[in-house]
């Protein structure tokens, strides 16, 4: 009998939880939950990490000579000429940020939306991005994975192929036709974009601004296609003011990955350069009053206060390179300083500071390089009224960081006064100016003085470089990346050349 009860009550219990399973996903599903992701939200993730890591300030500030520090360890790179991989993995850190913050979704949001009408406009604003972040690594690294890039997320294909870096310039022109043709702004109009809110407009004049750059990028290895190409963006209508800026918008939510460093551990190891500094103040350029702070009399860290910062222009004073930690303290003192504490730097209240913006493609930018362009005949128009107008965009650009580096009209009036464009060295100015216009965007002042070869800098003296030649010609592969593809990596290096700081990227042709 007793036996026969259990029995009944082990029936009952299963019949029980059998009738509790059915509609359990009901229950345990939020009726109210969105069940997939807007393809734009993953969309503007991805244009927030197209902010530069601070490892910018390891490699391409300093191989530029605008920003560098006198100290090693595990920001020792640019600063000496060394390459700097392994477990600090400063090389690697554009590669990871841009891979896997940006390509990985990129890819999730064109797979999303290609075959959907009525996100053809999110689709094609994608594709411009994509060009744009493709570009940022290929001038970087060289040859990289493009057309199987992103497809571990996707399709689990963990080691992608790496591409010439010609066939990938070849696919980014056509991109950057093709997407912007086809945006349509009688079509859905994705306001959730938080770079454009969707304007149609400013999104093509990103793909053609961006097409310029490409064109000229190729200024030495194929000046023929670097001319029509020129040509295709001119026509397509490139960006007209500062309003048409790509910048990335930082918050306290989203901060500068470069102020979050300067506001924090290394907030007294970087120093504006002596090259940088000389050149701003012997042109009496106004920009050097936003950019610079000294903290006169400063022997430590904790000595930078307030009390003592210091930004009228005639009492900045740059680092000379080609000393370390354990020889600039000499060098200071022969400078006259009270420590090396006491050179220049970024002010990191105002351009350095928390939620600074991060400038990727600008209205600066591209008049200058449409300077360049009128004076190698690629294009119509005046080069001396494309750099005036260059020069001017980037002065009233710095109000963007606040209005305490604002530059008022007449200041910029008097500058161009004093420092006139001048035809027989149009290249070298232009250039120079272009170097200045792309302070804090690391990866393009990098790519454009390779490829212009201004301005001209002299070699950085440090005794212990690795490098062969006098300048950093690109970043080295991530170790990480060889580990899992090795393969394909080695395919590349074979191609291209050893794996390396010395070694060229295809169109920096000497």
């Amino acid at each position: 009998m007793k036996k026969t009860s259990l029995y009944i009550g082990l029936t009952a219990l299963l019949i029980s939880a059998s009738s509790c399973e059915n509609g359990f996903d009901q229950l345990n599903t939020n009726p109210t939950a969105t069940m997939a992701l807007n393809p734009v939200f993953t969309f503007n993730n991805a244009i927030v990490n197209t902010a530069f890591p601070s490892q910018i300030l390891i490699f391409e500030e300093p191989i530029v000579q605008q920003m560098f520090s006198p100290n090693s360890g595990i920001i020792s790179g640019g600063n000496f000429n060394i390459d700097n991989r392994g477990s600090a993995g400063a090389n690697a850190a554009l590669w990871q940020r841009y891979y896997r913050d940006n390509v990985r979704y990129l890819v999730d949001v064109l797979a999303k939306t290609k075959s959907d009408a009525n996100r053809s406009n999110l689709y094609n604003m994608a594709r411009i991005l994509k060009a744009y972040v493709s570009m940022v690594l290929t001038d970087t690294y060289g040859d990289v994975p493009y057309s199987e890039a992103g497809l571990g997320y996707l399709g689990l294909n963990i080691t992608p192929k790496y591409d010439t870096q010609e066939s990938i310039y070849n696919d980014i022109i056509k991109e950057l036709t093709e997407a912007p043709a086809a945006l349509d702004a009688s079509k859905t109009i994705e306001s959730a974009d938080i770079m454009y809110a969707g304007d149609v407009t400013k999104w093509k004049r990103l793909a053609a601004s961006t097409l310029l750059r490409a064109g000229m990028r190729l200024s030495k290895v194929n000046p023929a296609l670097a001319q029509s190409t020129v040509q295709k963006a001119v026509a397509a209508g490139l960006m007209q003011s500062n309003a048409d800026n790509f910048a990335v918008r930082n918050n306290s939510n989203y901060q500068n990955p470069v102020g979050v460093t300067l506001n924090s551990t290394e907030a007294a190891n970087y120093y504006l350069t002596g090259n940088f500094v000389t050149y701003l103040k012997t042109t009496a350029d106004p920009r050097l009053t936003a950019i610079a702070v000294r903290y006169v009399g400063a022997k430590s860290g904790p000595e930078q206060t307030t009390a003592r910062a210091n930004r009228d222009p005639s009492v900045q004073i740059g680092m000379p390179l080609g000393f370390d930690n354990g020889t600039i303290g000499a060098r200071a003192t022969a400078d006259g300083l009270a420590s090396f504490y006491d050179y220049s730097q970024l002010d990191r209240t105002r351009m350095g500071g928390l939620t600074a913006p991060n400038f990727l493609v600008t209205y600066a930018q591209t008049q200058l390089l449409l300077a360049e362009a009128a004076q190698r005949g690629w294009t119509t128009g005046n080069a001396a009224d494309f750099y005036n107008a260059g020069v001017t965009a980037h002065m009233k650009q710095l109000a963007d960081y606040g209005p305490a580096t604002v530059i008022a009209d007449a200041d910029i009036a008097t500058y161009l006064q004093k420092n006139p464009y001048v035809a027989a060295n149009g290249l070298a100015l232009i250039n120079t100016q272009y170097w200045v216009a792309s302070f804090l965007n690391g990866p393009e002042a990098f790519a454009n003085f390779r490829r212009s070869g201004f301005p001209v800098l002299t070699p950085n003296p440090y005794p212990g470089k690795e490098i062969k030649g006098n300048f950093i010609n690109r970043l080295s592969y991530p170790d990480a990346e060889i580990s899992v593809n090795q393969t394909k990596v080695t395919e590349a290096i074979t191609r291209q050349g050893p794996d390396n700081l010395d070694t060229r990227v295809w169109w920096d042709k000497q």
